[in-house]
């Protein structure tokens, strides 16, 4: 099985990488563009393993794309490559839609043509795996679940670009026949998680004794899904999910986020106490703008139809992640000087 991903240097991506390459044994060629989010440290453990090799390459570069697939020939596509972070769309939304939209539709294309040149079952066995985000659907309220057919409903440009790219696919699967399945995840976690993010920002700031910003009072209900049960959801999803359909990813471990920043705080007072608990280092700061109150993903179809199961629930993946970023300074301390510091993102001038 020869398998060509975008986005393999990325947090998600990476896992995914690791997972193929060593647990699968799948021939993996990784195309990333290395922006600032993408870090080649998160492929350390297999970078010289005989069944991986990297591109260094823009998804929006329709050439390179071409070349990169009449020269690697990939059964499949997994497509994570994308600008990821809300905050950062806010005042940036340009790079969102260049990647995220223009980059898709080019990707799309180089597909169709590989694939339309395809013969008998390399033709009918190619998939193309686009993978995207619960935040198409928007907010929830108190109660309910996203399911596959949620209306879309995208607050932030992220989440818009993202809705934009999972249309995109979806045509391309109805007007041209490219065999197109759509993930949509809930929030990640867990190891090599860029510090931008909530939880490994809260766990390095703690660190470091530093303030632990909480946006608004801290009620935004996210449902938080482990890295690494979502790099095993992936790979059952493009290798037998029905083409043309989503496919909902998600841990069922729904947490306000005050609630995970203080469960985060709880495990630094054990693993690496301070004279003060990490708690009283909590900073209620401005809202951030198009905040979504409530995201929370039904599984059912990709756990009844697919027999995915996440192997983690939130308490036991929280604890690995702490313990992971403690004993692994060699990773984030190079991102922490040289790539971000830890200051707020995303505020129109309001908060800094």
């Amino acid at each position: 099985m020869r398998i060509l991903i975008t986005g393999g240097a990325g947090f998600i991506g990476s896992a995914l990488v690791r997972h193929l390459v060593r647990d699968v044994g799948a021939d993996v060629l990784n195309v990333d563009k290395l922006t600032y989010a993408g870090n080649q440290a998160s492929l350390k453990i297999i970078e010289n393993a005989p069944n991986y090799r990297f591109l260094k390459a823009d998804i929006c570069d329709g050439q390179a794309m071409h070349e990169a697939f009449a020269s690697f020939r990939p059964d499949r596509v997994m497509h994570l490559a994308a600008e990821s972070h809300v905050d950062r769309s806010i005042t940036g939304a340009a790079d969102f839609v260049q990647t995220n939209v223009m980059g898709t539709f080019v990707l799309l294309e180089a597909a169709r043509r590989y694939w339309s040149g395809l013969e008998g079952e390399a033709k009918a066995d190619f998939r193309f795996l686009h993978v995207s985000t619960d935040e198409v659907y928007g907010s929830l309220g108190q109660d309910g679940l996203f399911h596959e057919q949620t209306p879309y409903d995208p607050s932030s440009p992220y989440s818009a670009t993202k809705a934009a790219s999972d249309h995109l696919a979806i045509a391309w699967q109805r007007t041209y026949g490219l065999p197109v399945v759509v993930s949509n995840c809930s929030n990640n976690y867990g190891p090599y998680h860029f510090p931008e993010k909530l939880i490994p920002l809260i766990i390095l700031n703690a660190l470091e004794g530093r303030q632990l910003p909480v946006y608004g009072n801290g009620a935004n209900i996210r449902d938080w899904l482990y890295v690494e049960d979502h790099a095993r959801a992936l790979h059952v999803i493009a290798s037998r999910g029905r083409l043309g359909e989503k496919y909902n990813v998600g841990g069922r471990n729904e947490r306000r986020n005050i609630d995970v920043v203080q469960r985060v705080c709880a495990i630094m007072d054990r693993l690496s106490p301070k004279p003060n608990p990490h708690e009283a280092l909590i900073t209620y700061v401005t809202d951030r703008p198009g905040h979504d109150a409530r995201y929370a993903i039904d599984a059912t179809r990709l756990e009844t139809e697919l027999g995915w199961k996440a192997l983690e629930n939130f308490d036991s993946g929280i604890e690995k992640t702490v313990a992971w970023y403690l004993e692994n300074r060699w990773w984030w301390q190079p991102l922490r000087e040289k790539v971000y510091s830890g200051e707020r993102l995303g505020t129109l001038g309001k908060d800094k």
